[in-house]
């Protein structure tokens, strides 16, 4: 069912012509255009998603607050990568991995019921670390020499914007940590500027997780067990966290979720009792294949969340019948059966379409 009263083509219509008047001067016209038409194209995209989402049951203030979202994180970090110097063919996959990254957490903490403040810092953690690790990567096919890679990973359009509007003396430094706070569940964020900060900012932590203390409704035996979980996840990738989480109840991940953002975390945690629970949890894991045609469905999913059926049947039509089963089925939860690594190159290949 459509989300009612969530005209997503209007929305990013109304970002992208905030961002028309925001869009730094000293930038030349393909520059500009580039911060725009990115801004469009995925505040477009998720607003599009988010319409036709039909399991996530999201209300119209929580999708304008998800594609405002990703339409400020892409005018910042389209801006950070044109002042970077990086070569304009890699602007678009790192953009890519960042909205991709965004709307992913974004559905993700929404439907954990999350206080705003955390979704906001857990967002703006995974930003910079996927713009960090793309440009990283850039460096280690060689693509970028060190310089430009330390020059690319210390902007920050946002950090920039907010120290310029103080010394305009646009806003006080009160105000300017005030409108790092989120905003009330209920306020008509459709009304807010595109530069209007969507993020917790470095000065608002997000609420302590009190270790000494088990969190009421869990008995210590399952809050140990996602405690586990958390440190393991903080060492696997931000796609793989997503397509694991996906299978906890809401509750638990978002537990899992708090746990995994507390600093030192590991230091906090007896070690071998976090051996002996991961050992627990392995005894009752699903074999290997199970688990990674699990992931494959995941990874079609999200990729195909990100464009529209029309499109994604345009992309298959010419494909061979298994291939467009593998597809359609992964889309209703279900694993079309083929060789697992025939059916990994199959949603590689989608998510690098998207």
């Amino acid at each position: 069912m459509a989300i009612k009263g969530f005209d997503y083509e209007a929305f990013a219509q109304n970002l992208t012509q905030q961002a028309q008047e925001i869009v730094p001067q000293d930038f030349d016209q393909n520059q500009k255009q580039y911060v725009v038409n990115t801004l469009m194209n995925f505040s477009r995209l998720a607003g599009e998603a988010l319409y036709n989402d039909k399991e996530s049951n999201f209300n119209a203030d929580q999708a304008v607050m998800i594609t405002q979202i990703i339409a400020e994180w892409s005018f910042h970090k389209s801006v950070d990568l044109i002042r970077s110097g990086i070569p304009q063919q890699f602007w678009d996959p790192i953009m890519q991995k960042i909205a991709f990254t965004i709307f992913e957490i974004a559905k993700q903490t929404f439907k954990q019921n999350l206080p705003q403040d955390q979704i906001l810092q857990l967002i703006e953690h995974h930003v910079k670390k996927a713009y960090d690790e793309s440009i990283k990567e850039l460096k280690t096919k060689n693509l970028i020499n060190e310089a430009l890679m330390d020059k690319a990973m210390k902007q920050s359009n946002i950090d920039n914007m907010m120290q310029q509007m103080q010394e305009n003396q646009e806003v006080t430094p009160e105000q300017a940590a005030a409108a790092q706070q989120p905003l009330p569940q209920n306020a008509p964020v459709q009304n807010q500027p595109v530069n209007a900060p969507a993020t917790a900012g470095a000065g608002v932590p997000a609420a302590p997780v009190d270790m000494s203390k088990p969190i009421e409704k869990y008995k210590p035996p399952k809050l140990l067990k996602l405690v586990a979980v958390a440190l393991l996840l903080k060492r696997v990738t931000d796609d793989r966290v997503q397509a694991i989480l996906n299978h906890f109840e809401q509750d638990d991940a978002g537990t899992v979720l708090r746990y995994m953002y507390v600093d030192n975390l590991e230091q906090k945690v007896d070690p071998s009792v976090t051996m002996r629970v991961l050992e627990d949890i392995g005894k009752n894991l699903p074999s290997a294949t199970e688990v990674n045609t699990n992931l494959l469905v995941d990874k079609v999913k999200a990729a195909a969340s990100m464009i529209d059926r029309q499109k994604l049947e345009t992309m298959v039509q010419l494909e061979r019948p298994n291939v467009r089963r593998f597809v359609f089925n992964a889309l209703e939860g279900e694993f079309y059966k083929m060789p697992p690594r025939v059916a990994a190159v199959i949603a590689s290949h989608l998510e690098h379409s998207v």
